[in-house]
């Protein structure tokens, strides 16, 4: 690891030098927030795994704990788009290094999309040695399981990366992987054969064979040598399987794996008429604007993967809470006459987790995508407020047609629909985009940053989202919550959809005030705006 430094002060003078100093106490003030809330769950986990009288509940409970870990590492970066700091090989290839201080150093920065695991990991393993009744020097073997996890997690990102730069598989491969993730949601949700064999791994004593098997059995002090041997193997499997993917990688060419197809096109097509489309509704420049907007986004793999996800991880993700009392049955609760409340509002769940997921590139951060590009903004005879209503009626077109697909998958389910349904899901959506642009706006000129529109997944951590989560969606959702507790006190629809009108009424006026502050912003902070805009990433992608 001769290079790792070398590599990690570039790094930090990157950041140094991209990032605000207002950013970059803003970032930190949420990181303490968020990762505090999960260092107070690890001191949970310390406080119960310190008891002598837990001792069988935690050999019964371990196996499940760490299969829970290794899911959450594995696949929570992947419902949130995301997949954690990673190194830039294209800006390292052309130094001397070695590719297996690159390989390691990779390795290591797997830890970054799975730093919340780590925390509750130290809690547990810190009370089992507390703990008179554990073993005193077995519980390390958890660095074990977690050294599995940062293997496997780079041979996963390897390949899902190189999967999704090629242009004409990306979507296929999506697809797929949505359908590896939800499938055994769906066979719990069926009460199949299939779901007693997933029950089996998630509760009572699964297979000694597998890694967090082996892992919870030697932080135990049981069949050490054995379980100590079958963990291995799995790190040596997945230590194989990740050089063998990262190697792969550093020869692989990703510019040629997206480029377009030299064939040329026999005619306009019905995607240029629809590229069209905005000129023909709107006067320029607003209709070139939306047009230019059209044309980008629909090219970019990165939108295009979120905007997918949107009608289908989204609909299988919440489905089985969407089915009722007890995960199968569809309906009101037996003998009580509660219809679950997932299941009543699935549509509007749906429909507001897709938004969630455009929000990053639609919202929090329209000018990502423009890079150096936006200082045409400035220099060409538009107003900047035109600007803005252009990208936010974009984001807007392209929210409800999610929610109009999510509509169209529900009804080929078989879901419930009317046309109260779909007025809330529209309603709920409009409104809290309405907020949300608000401070999208205001969020997008004074914290720009570059974004590169050619990557399937976010690189960084999810630090912003994390602001975004405690700061701004509170304050979005409030007002929907009174049109929701609106429903409730008086058991009225009438009740519910007169808040939601108040609530638009109350956002297009937030809306217009926050529209008019952004442009205002632009114009003062247009040079640092620019600047933010057109550094690219440094060694490691944030």
């Amino acid at each position: 690891m001769v290079h790792a430094r070398t590599i990690l002060w570039a790094q930090w003078r990157t950041l140094r030098n991209y990032y605000p100093r207002g950013g970059v106490a803003w970032s930190a003030a949420v990181g303490i927030i968020w990762y505090g809330l999960w260092t107070a769950a690890a001191l949970g986990l310390l406080g119960v795994f310190s008891e002598t009288g837990n001792v069988i509940m935690i050999h019964n409970v371990l196996p499940s704990a760490l299969l829970m870990v290794l899911l959450y590492w594995q696949l929570i970066p992947l419902l949130l788009a995301t997949t954690g700091a990673s190194l830039e090989l294209r800006k390292l290839r052309s130094y001397p290094i070695p590719d297996f201080e690159l390989f390691s150093l990779e390795v290591l920065l797997r830890l970054s999309s799975g730093v919340e695991m780590v925390l509750l990991l130290t809690g547990a393993v810190t009370g089992m040695l507390l703990n008179p009744g554990m073993p005193r020097w077995w519980p390390w073997a958890v660095l074990l399981f977690v050294l599995f996890n940062l293997l496997i997690g780079v041979g996963l990102r390897e390949l899902l990366g190189r999967l999704l730069a090629r242009k004409r598989i990306r979507e296929a491969v999506f697809f797929l992987l949505v359908l590896s993730i939800a499938l055994p949601q769906l066979m719990l949700t069926r009460r199949g054969p299939g779901s007693f064999r997933i029950l089996a791994l998630l509760a009572g004593q699964p297979w000694w064979g597998w890694p967090w098997s082996a892992s919870a059995r030697i932080m135990q002090g049981q069949d050490v040598l054995l379980s100590g041997a079958v963990l291995l193997g799995w790190i040596a499997a997945a230590g194989a399987f990740s050089w063998w993917q990262f190697s792969r990688t550093m020869k692989f060419d990703a510019t040629a794996a997206g480029a377009p197809s030299s064939r040329k096109n026999a005619g306009p097509g019905f995607m240029e008429a629809f590229y069209r489309l905005p000129s023909m509704l709107f006067r320029d420049p607003l209709g070139a604007l939306i047009e230019k907007e059209f044309r980008f986004l629909l090219r970019s793999p990165r939108f295009r993967i979120v905007f997918l996800m949107g009608f289908t991880f989204g609909l299988l993700i919440w489905l089985p809470m969407a089915l009722g009392y007890g995960g199968y049955q569809m309906g009101p609760i037996p003998d009580r006459g509660i219809t679950p409340f997932f299941f009543r509002n699935y549509l509007t769940v749906v429909s507001v987790y897709s938004m969630l997921l455009l929000s990053e590139i639609c919202f929090w951060n329209a000018f990502g995508f423009d890079r150096s590009a936006a200082q045409f903004y400035f220099l060409a005879p538009v107003s900047f407020t035109r600007v803005l209503v252009g990208k936010n009626l974009t984001a807007m077109f392209f929210i409800f047609a999610e929610i109009s697909i999510v509509i169209g998958v529900c009804a080929l389910l078989g879901m419930p629909l009317g046309l109260q349904r779909l007025a809330e899901a529209f309603g709920v959506a409009a409104v809290a985009s309405l907020f949300l642009l608000s401070a999208g706006n205001m969020q997008s000129v004074r914290e720009a940053r570059a974004v590169n529109p050619a990557a399937s997944f976010r690189s960084g951590a999810a630090s912003r989202i994390q602001a975004m989560l405690f700061v701004i969606y509170p304050i979005a959702f409030a007002p929907i919550a009174l049109a929701y507790l609106a429903r409730y006190a008086f058991e009225s629809e009438q009740a519910f959809f007169l808040v939601l009108a108040t609530d638009g009424v109350l956002g297009l006026a937030i809306y217009r005030l926050a529209l008019e502050s952004a442009a205002s912003a632009a114009s003062r902070f247009k040079e640092r705006m620019i600047t933010a805009l057109s550094v690219s990433d440094g060694p490691i992608a944030e």
